[in-house]
Formats: structure tokens, C-alpha cells, sequence
């Protein structure tokens, strides 16, 4: 179950969902070469330097993902969330699991240089108690209550 494509580092990179994976297609001999497995439906993926963040979602308990490897997997070695492998050792070097609320992950994207991205949201309740504080305000700020620059 491929999703996902992406070129990155002149290498088409794919996500195996079936599996939980992550890895390599290579284009001239048609073959797969796995790189990691995650703990979850792999669903979404981008890059950041030599880091992957791929999305991992529950596997729906239904006859459409009956009879693939990750769904004959115990539940609880399942994951919801946002997983980061270091491409060059395959080695998974943080995750964020959502663990109540948010079950599937359709989409990931780096946001590089933004510290508090956002969403924009039409919850007028939400939108009348939201601020923005100019970064001048900062100087107002106790030191101890800063974070960096």
C-alpha cells in the first residue's frame, strides 16, 4: 500500500501503510527498499535535513484493512502521531503519539522557520479571545518567562 511519494535527495521515497514503513523505490529495477518501520498506518510524510516526519494513524477496525501486516499488529503496539526517523540510520529519533482524541493522520508538513505556527479557525469564540503580542512586548516580559529568540 504505497502513499505518499516523494522525491527527496534525488531518491523517490514512499510510504509502505500496509506495513507501517518507510523506504526507497528505486525506479529502474521497480523494487521497494525499506528503511524503517513505525508503529502505525504510515500516512503523510515530509523532510527536514536528514530527518523524515511521517504520520501514523490507527488502523480503522474494518473488512478494507483486514488481512494487512500492520492491522494484524496488537493494538496496543499501535500509534497515532507524527513519528521522526533519521533517514540515514532508519532509526526513530522523536515522535508526538496522540493518544485520546485524534486517531487518523492524513497529511504532514514541515513548517521550517515558524516557532508558533497556528490554524486558522472559524470558532467565533475562539477568534474574540485570541491575541497576537507584537514582538516588541517582549522586552516586558520577565527574563525567566522568555524563551530564545
Amino acid at each position: 500500500m504505497p502513499h505518499s511519494p516523494r522525491w527527496y535527495n534525488g531518491q523517490l521515497w514512499v510510504l509502505d501503510s500496509g506495513s507501517g514503513g518507510i523506504g526507497i523505490a528505486d525506479l529502474r529495477t521497480g523494487r521497494y527498499q525499506s528503511v524503517a518501520e513505525t508503529p502505525g498506518f504510515t500516512r503523510g510524510l515530509d523532510f527536514y535535513g536528514r530527518f523524515a516526519f511521517i504520520g501514523l494513524s490507527q488502523v480503522r477496525e474494518s473488512a478494507v484493512f483486514s488481512g494487512i501486516r500492520i492491522a494484524e499488529r496488537k493494538l496496543a503496539d499501535r500509534a497515532c502521531g507524527v513519528w521522526v526517523v533519521d533517514v540515514l540510520t532508519g532509526k526513530t529519533v522523536a515522535f508526538l503519539r496522540f493518544e485520546d482524541a485524534v486517531q487518523e493522520i492524513f497529511a504532514v508538513q514541515v513548517l521550517a522557520g515558524l516557532r508558533h505556527p497556528d490554524l486558522i479557525n472559524d470558532d467565533e469564540a475562539i477568534l474574540a479571545n485570541s491575541f497576537v503580542l507584537p514582538d516588541e512586548s517582549l522586552a516586558e516580559v520577565a527574563a525567566p518567562f522568555r524563551g530564545p529568540a
